[in-house]
Formats: C-alpha cells, structure tokens, sequence
C-alpha cells in the first residue's frame, strides 16, 4: 500500500517550489510521483489517499537545539516522550545538546542515543560535547565523534570561559570540519542571576543577568576565528564554523552581521520564547518559574532586535532549546526554579501566529528557518520533493486556531509560558521513516 497526498500546497524554499500539487510515496517510503496543479495522480486500488486540501506539505522540520534529558534524567524527558513531542510539532528531526547525565563526551554516549533512535518516529542527530564533562579544561574527543557521524559540538548551557581552550577549540574543529555551537554566557558576571538586569528585576528585587554577556563571549569568539583566520595557524583550506545558540540581544546580532560582512562562518537561531516575550511578561507573571530561562527573556528592544534580525536575514534558523522539567523544579520561587521551557509543540504555532501572521518574514522564510537552513548548517542531506527521494514532509495547517493547555502535551514536562495562550497554525501531522503520523485532533 502507498500513500498518495492530494492538492496539497507544496513549499519546498530549496528548490524553489511554491505551488499546488500531490505527492504518490511508496510503501516503502520512496517519491513515486510529483504532479502539479489539479492533474491527478496516477493509483491503484490499495493506496491510501490523504486530502491535504488547504494544507501546507514541506520539508520535514528540524530543531538543531533540544534536551531529552535521557541518560540521566528521564523523569522530565525520554527519547520516546522528547521524540513523541517532536512529531506532534511537526519536526521529523531534532538535534540533541550534550549536557545529559553523563554528559555525551564520548562515541559511547553517541552509540546509546543512535541504538535507541532507530525505532523512534523522528531522526535523532546528536550533538557532542566541546570538553569532557562540559567543564571547559579538556577537548573531548572530536574525531572520534565525526568518525560517529556527530556534526557539530557544544557544552551548551555551559560556555568555554578559557580563551585558550576554545581556541584549541576552533583549531581541533577545524580538522574535521566540525561545527561549534556557543552558548554565548560571561559566567562572571551572571552567577546567581535569574533573569535579564533592568527595570523589571530591580522591582522584583532578582538579581539580573546583564545581557553584555552575551556579546562579551561572542566577541572573544569572534576574535579568535578572525586571528585563526589572519595568520593561518591551520589548513587554510579548512576553516571554523561557528554557531550562535539562541541570540537574544541586539549587540550580538550586530556582531553576528559584522562577522557575515567579513566572510567568517558564521551563524545563529532564535527562539520562538525569545521572539514573543520579554522581561516585563515575567514580571506581569503570577507563576514565574515558567518564564525562567537562558539566555534570559531581555528587554522589549532586544525582542525587537530580534525580530528585525529574522526579517533582514542575520538570523539562520529557529530552535526550540526545548528543555523540560518536571513540575516540582518549576512551580517554587522563582530562585529556585530551573533555567528552560519545552517548545517543540509550540514552535510552528508562535512562529505563524507572531511572524508570517504578523508580516515579519514570509511563509517560505519560516520553512527555510525551520528545515531547510537547519540541516544545512548541521550538514545533513537536503530534502527534495523529487521522484526516487525518501520522503520527509511536515504536514502543516496554516489556519487551525488552538489553545496550548498541558494535558494536550506529549511532553513528559508542560513547563511552558505559553499555557492557555491562543494561537493560528499547527501541524497536521508528518510523514516520515514510511509511516504517517496525523496530530491527535485530526484524528479525534
């Protein structure tokens, strides 16, 4: 039995498809037919037909920045739960961070996830640490990871402070053509902080992370790929590639595009909890836990930093740092809450409520954020529309209007700002690894 997808809107940026059409997949998987317009599709008896009338089919998304808290601590996630939520959100594919128990600095850590991937409904990819145990002292070991299939290193939540190990850094990356992704964080001056320095904490009496702290790290980093650059103290032929993990400040942005104009390598996402709130929703929160996170909720001009970046381009893609936590570890004071939101549910909803919606960027735009540019900066294969390719799509319904409550979650964790907000657009379902899997509303 085959699938045939029927007068769906196929957007597809990477090949520059933008029309009506209908996709036939075969049993196993593989595009059989491509038909554009109203011609129909050529079928037998035994397919299963699916009227996408009115919805958008796309590459399947990806988020290149998630926890799913296993090994270690699968009472907030599990890689079943983490990639049950993912499907429900649309993606086909996560990145995972390293920063698990243990960490994920070794092939071993990266053997576990990929063992227990295979059965699962979207493609795990696994991030390595940047150091052993993320503690910033010693370079994990980066070759053996490529030799793994990892593509990119971090100890997100958790940024290099030495300047010589992260040079170190840049210059073992740069061998394997391995991508640094930055949790841009001067630890210095943010210790015991909770949320972005400024009018809102004074009057919550919270200390304040002050948001040059971003940029400080990023500038360092910067530095050292233009001096690495310069004096070509490695291959010349081999270069760094660098990776801002959620931005949230206009002096970082201005960075990012400074280093863009001077041809490093250089990119970086934002969040949809970034693009949507600020410090002064924390402060109008009865519940605070929730609006807890790192980088902190910035100002009202940071969030319109941000949003100027996603429409001008600076931005590369949209991540979720979907970070789940149990009720306990978020319902407390908020100096005691844990740092992190969920988002994989909530990503394709803000990011058409707050962004297409609103006129910030294009629906084309969204979906190159959100898949196309994603895979790229990871170096995965590309998803093409194309007979004889495996088809990855996320089905997306631009128009359904929903309301987020936590007992709809396949999260394990509902740790959400976004509780009982209202929102346009929502995915419909995915097809991926020759199953379809519709959202429970459609099924209902």
């Amino acid at each position: 039995m085959g699938y045939i997808f029927e007068q769906a809107r196929l957007l597809n940026p990477l090949e520059g498809l933008d029309c009506r059409g209908s996709i036939k997949v075969s049993d196993e998987g593989v595009i059989e037919a491509v038909v554009f317009g109203s011609e129909a599709v050529a079928r037998s008896a035994d397919d299963r037909i699916v009227d996408l009338e009115g919805m958008i089919v796309a590459p399947g998304l990806f988020d290149m920045h998630c926890h799913f808290r296993d090994p270690g601590q699968e009472y907030k996630e599990s890689l079943e739960s983490g990639s049950n939520a993912a499907a429900a959100g649309g993606f086909t594919g996560v990145a995972l961070m390293p920063n698990t128990k243990p960490v994920i600095d070794s092939p071993l850590g990266v053997a576990y996830i990929r063992h227990h991937a295979a059965l699962l409904p979207v493609d795990l990819e696994v991030i390595g640490a940047m150091t052993v145990g993320s503690q910033g002292e010693h370079l994990a070991p980066f070759g053996k990871f490529c030799s793994y299939g990892v593509t990119a290193v971090s100890d997100d939540g958790s940024a290099i402070q030495n300047s010589q190990i992260m040079r170190l850094a840049f210059e073992y990356a740069s061998n394997f053509d391995l991508l640094i992704i930055q949790h841009c964080e001067d630890r210095s001056l943010t210790v015991g902080a909770l949320m972005n320095e400024g009018l809102f904490s004074t009057k919550l009496g919270l200390k304040g992370i002050p948001d040059v702290s971003e940029a400080i790290t990023l500038g360092r980093d910067l530095l050292l790929m233009r001096y690495l650059e310069e004096h070509k103290l490695h291959d010349p032929l081999i270069r760094p590639r660098y990776h801002v993990a959620h931005i949230s400040t206009r002096a970082a942005l201005d960075l990012v595009r400074a280093a863009k104009r001077d041809g490093l390598q250089v990119t970086c996402e934002v969040t949809p909890h970034h693009f949507t709130l600020c410090d002064e929703d924390l402060f109008n929160a009865e519940q605070k836990g929730n609006y807890i996170m790192k980088p902190p909720l910035s100002s009202a001009d940071n969030r319109e930093a941000l949003l100027e970046a996603l429409g001008d381009g600076t931005v590369d893609a949209i991540a979720t740092d979907h970070a789940p936590h149990a009720l306990h570890e978020k319902e407390c004071p908020a100096d005691h809450a844990a740092f992190g939101i969920i988002g994989l549910e909530t990503s394709v909803g803000l990011t058409i409520t707050e962004l297409v919606n609103k006129g910030v960027i294009t629906l084309s735009r969204a979906i190159e954020l959100l898949s196309v540019n994603p895979r790229k900066i990871l170096n995965l294969k590309p998803i093409l529309f194309a007979v004889g390719s495996q088809a990855n799509f996320s089905i997306i319904d631009l128009h359904a209007e929903w309301t987020v409550t936590a007992e709809r979650l396949k999260s394990k964790s509902a740790n959400t700002p976004f509780l009982n907000r209202s929102l346009t657009g929502r995915a419909y379902g995915i097809f991926h690894k020759g199953r379809l899997l519709l959202a429970d509303y459609v099924q209902e």
